[in-house]
């Protein structure tokens, strides 16, 4: 089998957040041999979109991991984001496409902090096995794209 290669597709509206979560994904993907690519976005609702032209581009990625946060704010923009933002990746899983969800959805930055550094919950490497999962499974099951 060829070497896997997944692209890493990251809103970086929380800096020091997506910082994190990228550093957990990278060093998990290095760990596993597997190579990697890195795409910014402005924020979390434009992840899914980016992975869908990158897979109607057949730009060669073997799977995607989405990492962000959204923290919960006075209006409902954050519902709308986060419900939103997790259709279209569910809509893209669904069709075949291995993705890792790493978009902390929070109240607020302490719980965010927790949940992206390396140190504690590592949500980062967290998705990017379940995208290493999501790849072998395709391939187990002769999934199509």
């Amino acid at each position: 089998m060829a070497a896997k290669k997944v692209l890493l597709v990251a809103a970086p509206f929380y800096e020091d957040i997506t910082e994190e979560l990228l550093k957990g994904a990278r060093a998990e993907l290095d760990a596993q041999g597997v190579a990697h690519e890195t795409f910014e976005v402005p924020g979390a609702f434009e992840i899914p979109g980016v992975i869908a032209q990158a897979e109607a581009g057949k730009a060669g990625f073997d799977g995607y991991v989405a990492l962000g946060c959204v923290i919960r704010g006075e209006t409902s923009h954050y519902d709308y984001v986060c419900g939103e933002s997790a259709r279209g990746l569910m809509d893209l899983s669904l069709k075949g496409v291995a993705i890792g969800y790493g978009i902390l959805t929070v109240e607020n930055i302490k719980q965010a902090r927790v949940r992206a550094h390396v140190d504690e919950k590592n949500k980062g490497r967290d998705a990017a096995q379940a995208c290493l999962t999501m790849i072998e499974a395709r391939a187990r099951f002769g999934a199509k794209r």
